[in-house]
């Protein structure tokens, strides 16, 4: 997948695609609908599949000092369009500039005259340009005045449920991890490279790898079962622990690991954290052995819990485009 973080100097070879606009945070099932129907018309068309978003999310940047609220970082989210199918991505930045564009201007300039696109599918609620003034009624009569398709997605229903990213982020803070996977159609994830801690984990026989949780909503604080993909290692099971670790009067959201049968040091890997079950909230313990006691209680529900079939990694398999032509 090609990644473009701006569109000026577009190649002639990127242009004319099928496009998906959206934020896409979290790619979830209604995402993954979206992008589908995009994909189905490039395959008619006979073009490429693209998705243009951009960066930072326009609530961060109009609401820098807000709580994190993302369900994917950027580096998630290329991931996942990456391996559903998406030849090119455009991550165009949202700057001052880009905030004050008008919704024509925003289809003039960008999707015909830079990018070129030949077909546009967005979802039925998406807005665009300058105070979110545009949406797919502007859009729909954009597209016959400068004559490109464009497919609206209706609401995408499970039952009397809406996907979308706002439920998703109350099941998270829930801590429902695993109706999160349900409706997200993927594990949730978090990224990062290891850094090192306090070492306490270590002191009472469970060496834990720490990952900063910064840009990501934050889970309900407690322990999940989880599995972490290392890269050049593979995939290891684990418990960990989500929270501010009261027993040592820490303060900071920190995402602790503690992996299964594992014993290498991996300060500065990057890895990937996917969260599988709920075993039980943050507690503060009365010392160290109180703590040890508890954390390999927690131990031995983390391998029952993932050696259940429902939480093997591919009985929610990473979507693909495939699944929606």
């Amino acid at each position: 997948m090609k990644i473009f973080r701006h569109y000026d100097d577009i190649p002639d070879t990127c242009r004319g695609s099928v496009i998906a606009l959206g934020n896409f945070d979290g790619f979830h099932k209604g995402h993954q609908i979206v992008i589908g129907r995009a994909g189905r018309i490039a395959r008619e068309m006979k073009t490429s599949l693209s998705v243009l978003t951009v960066e930072p999310h326009p609530r961060t940047f109009f609401n820098p000092s807000q709580e994190d609220f993302r369900l994917t970082s950027f580096r998630t989210k290329a991931h996942l369009l990456e391996q559903f199918g998406v030849d090119q991505l455009f991550t165009l930045p949202f700057d001052r500039d880009f905030s004050k564009m008008t919704a024509q201007d925003f289809v003039l300039d960008v999707l015909r005259d830079k990018i070129g696109a030949l077909h546009v599918v967005t979802g039925y609620d998406y807005r665009f340009g300058a105070g979110r003034g545009g949406g797919t009624d502007v859009l729909g009569w954009l597209s016959e005045v400068e004559q490109f398709g464009y497919t609206i997605v209706e609401k995408v229903m499970e039952g009397d449920h809406i996907y979308s990213s706002t439920n998703i982020r109350d099941s998270l803070r829930q801590g429902d991890v695993r109706q999160v996977a349900e409706r997200l159609g993927h594990w949730w994830s978090v990224e990062g490279h290891v850094i090192q801690g306090d070492q306490r984990g270590r002191m009472i026989g469970f060496p834990t790898a720490n990952i900063s949780m910064d840009g990501y909503l934050k889970p309900l604080a407690g322990v999940y079962a989880v599995r972490v993909i290392i890269e050049e290692e593979g995939i290891w099971q684990g418990v960990a622990n989500v929270g501010r670790r009261p027993t040592f009067d820490k303060k900071d959201i920190l995402l602790e690991v503690h992996l299964f049968d594992f014993d290498d040091h991996i300060y500065d890997h990057p890895v990937k954290v996917e969260f599988v079950d709920f075993i039980r909230e943050e507690a503060k313990f009365d010392g160290l052995e109180a703590l040890k006691t508890q954390i390999g209680q927690d131990c031995l529900t983390a391998r029952e819990l993932l050696a259940k079939p429902e939480n093997a990694r591919d009985y929610i398999p990473v979507p693909r485009l495939e699944d929606y032509l």
